[in-house]
């Protein structure tokens, strides 16, 4: 990533940051009409102890640079978890202060494993969704992921609002309720969090098929074992899933997909 790309990815990633945090969340009156949603720049810059003038060229991508503590209080300041955390940092170019959590788990190692595991496609996720880490054999399954914009990597997220990854998914209105439902039981013990709320309200407003499945309040731990691709260069393809967690208590997860027969098997693309 050049150093351009990175500083315009940054304005872009504490924009929809900034803009899904509601002033009654941090404590401010909610004042006249606003233009925007979420928080005006310069009331990040108060809560964050910043100049506004400072932070209005950080959001629009000027070349300046962050101090590990501003972007602490940055942090705080707009709500992110530890993923978004680490990814504000990775952004900003700034050696990411260690944190102790498992959401840490995305190590050189990990990333090795999953590529000793290909030509199996592997995905690592959080409980809300969010792609943390995947292989190249899950980048061609499900049709350059890598492509997608760093806020946008979430699986519900694109079953739910993105056609063409749909299309992939012959069977996901039979599959997507129990998704649905598992999003729900998980969301119990995050439900202050702006992440997840902020989720919840984008996929009620897009998608009249979450709509209807959350207002019915399912909640369900089971998973999916078994699930049918549909890819545009080699058609069908079918995959058991196994499910492994990265610590006892840990909401992170990687699944990988096992060919479900010899003709899937024998689909799968070879990476040097």
């Amino acid at each position: 990533m050049t150093v351009a790309v990175q500083r315009h990815e940054l304005a872009s990633f504490l924009r929809s940051r900034r803009e899904r945090i509601t002033p009654d969340q941090v404590g401010l009156p909610q004042g006249g009409r606003r233009r925007t949603p979420g928080l005006r720049r310069e009331e990040v810059a108060q809560l964050a102890g910043v100049g506004v003038t400072w932070y209005t060229w950080l959001e629009q991508g000027r070349d300046i640079n962050a101090s590990e503590q501003v972007l602490e209080a940055i942090s705080r300041t707009l709500r992110l978890d530890p993923y978004e955390h680490t990814h504000l940092f990775t952004l900003a170019g700034a050696p990411e202060p260690a944190i102790k959590t498992e959401c840490r788990v995305i190590t050189p190692a990990m990333q090795t494993m999953l590529t000793q595991l290909e030509p199996l496609p592997v995905a690592v996720r959080n409980a809300r969704c969010d792609l943390l880490t995947y292989n190249r054999s899950y980048n061609w399954l499900m049709g350059d992921v890598d492509s997608l914009p760093f806020e946008e990597r979430n699986t519900l997220l694109q079953c739910l609002t993105n056609a063409e990854w749909r299309s992939r998914l012959p069977d996901w209105e039979i599959n997507l309720p129990r998704v649905i439902a598992g999003f729900r039981a998980a969301m119990a013990e995050h439900l202050t969090e702006p992440a997840w709320k902020c989720l919840v309200k984008r996929l009620r407003e897009e998608s009249p098929f979450f709509e209807r499945v959350w207002d019915q309040h399912d909640v369900s731990s089971e998973r999916i074992l078994t699930k049918r691709f549909l890819h545009p260069d080699v058609g069908m393809l079918r995959f058991n899933f196994a499910y492994l967690y990265l610590g006892r208590r840990s909401e992170i997860v990687m699944t990988t997909y096992t060919p479900a027969d010899e003709d899937t098997a024998g689909k799968l693309p070879m990476f040097s």
